[in-house]
């Protein structure tokens, strides 16, 4: 019994992060239960069901989602009223809220989030009992939760979006040389293809964690520009080290797909082992130390010579291949030498030297997550455009 209980203790423990957000959940719905039935009659359980829709780990993140509850507020109350009025509360006035919603949501290109929330908030509205007054004191109930859920989350996670997106960089970067320390070790001991199989695996499963990275990193640097609590410069610098990480995860992939296909060659020789393997633990250990300046905030020069070193040991190497290219069968000379270009890549990003880190426009978030997914006053601007060509030219006949 007593190991039972440790276990149970230790469920929670070891999810310090997930027992805070859970509690400043259950303590932002109360409130919001709270502030709700006591400024508007039996307006209680509909703000406590929207703010713990739009309750997140982050105030900027609280804030879109709040975005997203108050669109979709105006839509759906709009479109429901309308529906009730023509066909009164039953199966004809729920289908029909929930198809305009859909269509009203898609034509005006809200996001995910407010797209799910519109048909939501609408059956919310129409519910037993409908009436003018009972629809605005829904209106202002889903106003309170939302409120509610924008100040409770400034408490629901101990670091700052600048903290996190540290997290995120340090977690993804460790995992990343974890991985290529794992190839060094298989190629000086011999490659299987099933073993490489499982590096180009678990590579991709890097790659699909770059979006979380990125909008973490985003985030930061949009939260710092409106917020006093936060440094720009920090951010923007944050910002800058993801693109920087998601490159070298990138490659990491790379280096994964070169070794597996290694693997199929029948030509392949093993007497560039022992090269390959040096060449990926000096990768490892450059991005292993990468990662420990940045938790330790600190730059000077140290980084610089992380990346001089790294791109000492690739021109090594292409020297040991260039060496042995008499011995070296075709196909596995040129996979070698895109192993030296991958490294060079990795060490341009360890330092930020790389022209594409600050060059190239690195995509937003996706549309998908985005309160709205078109700007209102782009599209206003296109549209009267529009209409200020199509009469020009109906003017001019």
């Amino acid at each position: 019994m007593k190991s039972f209980l440790i276990w149970v203790v230790k469920l929670f423990t070891n999810r310090r992060t997930w027992v805070r957000q859970i509690v400043v959940a259950s303590l932002a719905s109360t409130t919001a239960w709270l502030i709700g039935d006591a400024l508007v009659f039996k307006g209680g359980l509909v703000a406590a069901i929207v703010c713990a829709l739009s309750i997140r780990i982050s105030l900027y993140k609280s804030v879109r989602e709040g975005l997203g509850q108050i669109v979709g507020t105006a839509i759906g109350a709009g479109v429901a009223l309308l529906t009730v009025y023509y066909f009164s509360f039953g199966p004809i006035a729920i289908g029909m809220t929930v198809l305009l919603c859909s269509v009203v949501a898609r034509g005006l290109r809200l996001g995910e989030v407010a797209s799910v929330n519109v048909p939501v908030t609408a059956l919310i509205v129409i519910g037993p009992g409908i009436s003018g007054s009972t629809a605005e004191h829904r209106l202002v109930s889903t106003l309170i939760g939302a409120a509610v859920a924008i100040v409770f989350s400034y408490f629901s996670h101990a670091n700052t979006p600048a903290g996190r997106t540290v997290n995120q960089i340090s977690r993804l970067g460790k995992r990343g040389a974890e991985l290529i320390s794992e190839m060094a070790e298989g190629v000086a001991a011999g490659t299987t293809q099933k073993q490489a199989g499982s590096w180009l695996a678990k590579a991709r499963l890097l790659v699909d964690e770059i979006p979380t990275l990125r909008s973490q990193a985003i985030e930061a640097r949009r939260y710092a520009k409106w917020s006093p609590l936060a440094e720009v410069d920090q951010a923007e610098s944050l910002y800058i080290q993801g693109v920087a990480i998601e490159h070298m995860v990138v490659q990491i992939r790379g280096i994964a797909r070169t070794l597996f296909d290694s693997t199929l060659d029948k030509d392949r020789k093993n007497s560039i082992d022992r090269q390959i393997a040096f060449a990926l633990s000096a990768t490892s250990n450059a991005i292993t130390e990468k990662l420990e300046l940045i938790e330790s905030k600190s730059r000077d020069k140290q980084i610089d010579n992380i990346a001089k070193d790294l791109r000492l040991a690739a021109d090594n190497f292409t020297e040991e291949i260039i060496g042995m290219a008499e011995q070296l069968p075709r196909n596995q000379f040129v996979r070698c030498i895109s192993l030296v270009s991958q490294m060079k890549i990795i060490a341009n990003s360890l330092d930020e030297s790389a022209p594409a880190l600050f060059s190239v426009a690195t995509p937003g978030e996706p549309v998908s997550v985005k309160v709205i997914g078109t700007s209102p006053i782009s599209r206003l601007n296109k549209a009267g455009q529009r209409v200020y060509r199509s009469l020009r030219a109906f003017l001019r006949r």
